[in-house]
């Protein structure tokens, strides 16, 4: 059994797209996105440095934008489970069919734009603890004022809060904590501080047109199995708001029987983690075109459960 992920905000690095350009058609799928969402993706995702692709109206489209083009690149090759992170889910969700890929990228464009919007409201952001037991380090966030925004597993958790709040965490890290990393994103996404994100999001529900995945859609509020497009869709503007469950998808995964995990562009991200936490289960990640023929061979080898 094969699960197909797509990664979170933070992974984009300066011109990850550019080889993904040079396969057939993709410069036109890009550049149909670009005018339909009012965003130039090839230029964001070729020519732009890392501060402009930080922006979260920019990285947001881009990584779903990236992650279909990697997944329509793999051609006929199918997964059993489709998942994401954060805004991965939105690439998830076009991948089992619940709306169409134009449709990810409007919806993503919103989505990004509201969370840029409600994270001026105030400094914030969000870093990674490495290490530690979640059963002292989540207590130890909520004592600083912090949100556990990320629970991802494999000894990593995200939290999210004040820039305030983030420092006094730099001063006074959890117990068995060994380091606090400081994400490339621009507010505390998974929070209270993203609530009028979810209501611009809620305002665009109505114009998209939604149907049941084709595919096992594991979702990252609390790792369940969703069967239908409008309690998915639900899910995806609720998200914004609340934290992202990554440790329960993967539990999800081990229940399931996945037996290897390919990860979208600009993978690595979930590959890591599944490394850690899911002994046995092959992991690829799809960085560049080179590594298609690798994850092809190997959902043709475990998917079909």
């Amino acid at each position: 059994m094969l699960v197909l992920v797509a990664p979170g905000q933070g992974a984009q690095t300066p011109g990850f797209l550019t080889p993904w350009l040079d396969l057939p058609g993709a410069s036109d799928r890009i550049a149909a996105w670009s005018d339909a969402i009012g965003l130039d993706l090839a230029h964001y995702g070729t020519q732009a440095d890392a501060d402009e692709i930080r922006d979260t109206a920019v990285a947001q489209p881009l990584l779903v934008a990236a992650g279909l083009l990697s997944a329509a690149a793999l051609d006929a090759a199918s997964p059993d489970v489709v998942a994401g992170h954060s805004v991965g889910e939105i690439t998830a969700a076009a991948i089992a069919g619940v709306i169409d890929d134009e449709a990810a990228l409007r919806f993503v464009r919103t989505r990004g734009l509201g969370m840029a919007e409600a994270a001026a409201v105030t400094e914030t952001g969000m870093a990674a603890l490495l290490g530690g037991d979640p059963a002292v380090t989540v207590p130890h966030l909520e004592k600083l004022g912090l949100t556990p925004a990320n629970v991802n597993g494999a000894g990593q958790i995200v939290a999210a809060g004040t820039a305030a709040q983030l420092a006094a965490l730099e001063a006074d890290k959890p117990e068995g904590v060994r380091r606090v990393v400081a994400l490339k994103v621009a507010g505390a996404f998974h929070t209270h501080h993203m609530a009028p994100a979810v209501e611009k999001l809620r305002a665009a529900v109505g114009d998209l047109t939604v149907t049941d995945p084709t595919l096992r859609y594991v979702s990252n509020a609390d790792g369940h199995t969703v069967a239908t497009g409008t309690e998915v869709i639900a899910r995806l503007v609720g998200q914004v708001a609340n934290p992202v469950r990554w440790d329960l998808c993967m539990e999800t995964f081990q229940e399931l029987g996945v037996t290897a995990l390919v990860e979208l562009s600009p993978g690595g991200t979930l590959t890591g983690l599944a490394k850690r936490a899911l002994p046995g289960v092959k992991t690829l990640a799809l960085k560049t075109p080179d590594d298609l023929d690798a994850a092809r061979a190997l959902i043709s080898e475990h998917a079909g459960a």
